[in-house]
């Protein structure tokens, strides 16, 4: 095992898991709910789903706040119970406008889930293997998101609209009692330290560049998973069943042999070359003129993602000295929820200003532009991660 046996990282990897299934299963069965129940057109259909990153985004560095106080495991279990309330919300709620609610405390509470957790786990990682811990670990959440999708679509197929949310419902109330199963911590006093973090410390010092490169990253997934199918769909390349799959098969595999590169070889090393290959791939999806071409590209592309998140983790982290690795990490991670959740309505609008090749274009140039602020990161001596409650 990776980490040492006083943090129950088994429990954490599995909770978090189950809270970013329900998440990713809502991305397959939001869009033709609004249709269904509220007549939505495709900007309310995409403003709707996107809108539950920017709730993440907020709550991600005082999440990670909260854990590197040693509340990693209160402020988790609260985020799964938000999870639950907001999931019955989306079943519930009897506007857009409530929905649109729904979606940010489900936001949220996925923000607390994950982001209040990693710094537990990176607190009892040694200083040359936090790449790939934090790469390892994200896994969790990356799998929710890429697997959750395909469970809704079985969960429909098997039981219809009403096995699928209850399929959302029932995965962050498992979240949650993995959670408290763990002892808890932390005394009840430090809980005004959380709210009252001075904003100047959420970004450590020299962390923007890791940021920025994995929130124009992110921009570059987002546009992928936003318009690809409507792409090839609309260009009659063909490949729409088949490609977002080769995209998560692609991305699974390359960080799970990536995140142990970070720390062999180098974090910003990595993170250059994986976004080159980002912007080869996405290039190659703009440019393709046949199936077997587009889905090289979108293979590359996933090959590209893959590693970002473990390379930038480390880079923030070699930074981390009076800030706490929770919220220098939730702060690094906003990015990326960001990325994602302004790359559908910008795809959108230059999509129908230029066409969807240019999109891909953009895409790639953004990619580009990351591995550029990647590649001017100076490469300080690692520090030792600050104690809990430091």
């Amino acid at each position: 095992m990776l980490l040492t046996e006083r943090v129950p990282v088994r429990r954490l990897w599995f909770a978090i898991l189950c809270g970013y299934l329900a998440l990713g299963a809502t991305l397959q069965q939001l869009p033709g709910y609004l249709v269904s129940r509220f007549d939505a057109g495709p900007f309310v259909v995409g403003t709707v789903v996107a809108i539950a990153f920017l709730g993440t985004a907020a709550a991600r560095p005082y999440a990670g706040r909260a854990g590197d106080l040693g509340f990693s495991r209160d402020v988790a279990a609260v985020g799964s119970l938000v999870v639950v309330l907001a999931a019955v919300g989306h079943l519930l709620a009897p506007t857009i406008a409530l929905l649109i609610v729904a979606r940010l405390a489900m936001g949220v509470g996925e923000g607390m889930l994950f982001s209040a957790t990693l710094p537990w786990v990176l607190t009892a990682t040694p200083a040359d293997r936090r790449g790939q811990v934090a790469g390892w670990f994200g896994l969790s959440m990356w799998s929710g998101l890429s697997v959750g999708p395909l469970l809704a679509g079985l969960a429909g197929h098997v039981g219809g609209d009403r096995a699928v949310w209850s399929l959302v419902i029932a995965l962050p109330v498992c979240a949650a009692g993995l959670l408290l199963s763990i002892g808890r911590q932390g005394p009840s006093t430090q809980w005004r330290r959380i709210v009252s973090v001075d904003p100047r410390v959420l970004v450590p010092s020299g962390g923007g560049g890791p940021a920025v490169s994995l929130g124009l990253s992110a921009y570059g997934y987002g546009t992928l998973t936003a318009l690809l199918i409507l792409y090839l769909s609309t260009a009659k390349l063909g490949g729409e069943a088949v490609a977002l799959s080769l995209y998560a098969a692609a991305f699974l595999i390359a960080r799970t042999i990536g995140s142990p590169l970070v720390d062999r070889c180098g974090a910003r090393p990595i993170a250059v070359g994986t976004l080159l290959i980002q912007a080869t791939g996405l290039t190659v999806v703009a440019l393709a003129a046949s199936t077997p071409v587009v889905l090289i590209g979108v293979v590359l592309t996933g090959v590209g993602v893959g590693s970002i998140y473990p390379a930038t983790s480390a880079m923030t982290l070699d930074r981390t000295t009076s800030t706490g690795p929770g919220v220098a990490m939730g702060t690094m991670t906003s990015l990326w929820d960001l990325g994602i959740l302004i790359a559908g309505p910008v795809g959108g609008l230059l999509a129908a200003a230029t066409g969807y090749r240019w999109v891909f274009v953009a895409a790639a140039g953004g990619a580009l532009l990351a591995c550029l602020a990647a590649a001017l990161t100076k490469s300080p001596h690692r520090s030792p991660l600050p104690t809990r409650g430091a």
